[in-house]
């Protein structure tokens, strides 16, 4: 057995983590047509391969217009259940044991789709995950970055009757022109209220969104955070830190931050003792889940089989896992 045979059989048979995830990206065109028929939404495609080649885009902005549009399907309790039922099939068949999930509900509220009804669904389909796969999960809601932060603390406000359900509040959408610092205030009262804060940063705005990530909203990991490279003090800072960063290889090749797998800087971040690992995404729409995108990238980034232990070792650690759960899968994957 060659080497990339060994690291492929690796990949399969290993348990993993996946902490960057946002379920409305898992929709995939089949999903998105039948409960187009279902909730009779009108949708611009006719069969399922419009979709799918829908599904090609230039760079955030361009992603973002057929992602929202494809999130207009999703009305019932029944299609979040659906939805997120499929991805953890997914999560099966990747051997995947705990995920951390984000949701949008700017998404959906302005549809007149209710707060309840979104994470219910959701949460209904990752308990029958426990029940009937032993998967684990935790629930993080994002607030979409491109809106205003006022309208931002009446959506706080409804994850406060569901913190039995949502751990975390992150921060996602467009970065550029939306730096961090816009929704000090939103973080500040989420924190208050007890979740735990993420953010995206550093994706494809600058090093400087994820020394603000840091300082201002005071986040416990980086969502992707490829761009840290360009600045050796932060480097250093999040080296010294250990702060997590979950980087989405086959999603930056598909959004243009990196032209190809091959120049893509993980094994840099790697080899400097960052604490990064892979994950996918919105995978639906960037063409890979995340056994995908860890074969894809080990491949051509001609990773070993250490590299990848330590990215699946790194998504254990930096996981909001009890303390006590973490050491048992890492003693089981070593």
């Amino acid at each position: 057995m060659n080497n990339l045979d060994t690291n492929i059989n690796f990949i399969k048979k290993t348990p993993k983590v996946e902490l960057h995830l946002h379920i409305e990206g898992s929709l995939e065109p089949e999903l998105m047509f039948k409960l187009s028929k279902r909730n009779k939404i009108e949708i611009p495609f006719k069969t399922v391969d419009e979709i799918r080649s829908a599904y090609n885009f230039t760079n955030l902005d361009s992603f973002l217009k057929i992602y929202y549009e494809g999130s207009n399907v999703l009305i019932t309790e029944e299609d979040f259940f659906d939805l997120t039922w499929e991805y953890i099939l997914r999560c099966k068949q990747d051997n995947i044991v705990h995920t951390e999930i984000f949701f949008d509900p700017q998404s959906h509220l302005p549809r007149g789709v209710s707060f309840d009804t979104v994470i219910k669904g959701i949460h209904k389909a990752l308990k029958k995950a426990e029940k009937d796969f032993g998967i684990t999960s935790k629930i993080i809601m994002c607030f979409l970055r491109h809106l205003d932060e006022e309208p931002c603390f009446d959506v706080l406000k409804q994850a406060c009757n569901h913190k039995d359900k949502i751990i975390g509040v992150g921060l996602d959408s467009s970065e550029k022109g939306n730096p961090p610092v816009k929704f000090k205030r939103l973080f500040e009262q989420a924190m208050k209220e007890g979740f735990i804060t993420v953010a995206h940063a550093g994706e494809e705005g600058p090093p400087e969104y994820i020394w603000d990530s840091l300082d201002i909203l005071k986040v416990k990991r980086i969502d992707h955070g490829v761009q840290c490279l360009n600045d050796e003090k932060l480097v250093n800072k999040l080296v010294h830190a250990q702060i997590p960063l979950t980087v989405c290889p086959l999603s930056n090749i598909k959004l243009c931050v990196f032209d190809k797998l091959e120049n893509h800087n993980l094994k840099k971040m790697l080899d400097r003792g960052l604490r990064v690992m892979v994950n996918s995404d919105d995978p639906a729409y960037f063409g890979g889940y995340l056994n995908k995108n860890l074969i894809e990238t080990s491949k051509a980034l001609n990773l070993n089989l250490e590299d990848i232990k330590k990215l699946i070792e790194n998504s254990f650690k930096s996981s909001f896992l009890e303390n006590e759960k973490k050491e048992k899968w890492l003693e089981k994957i070593n």
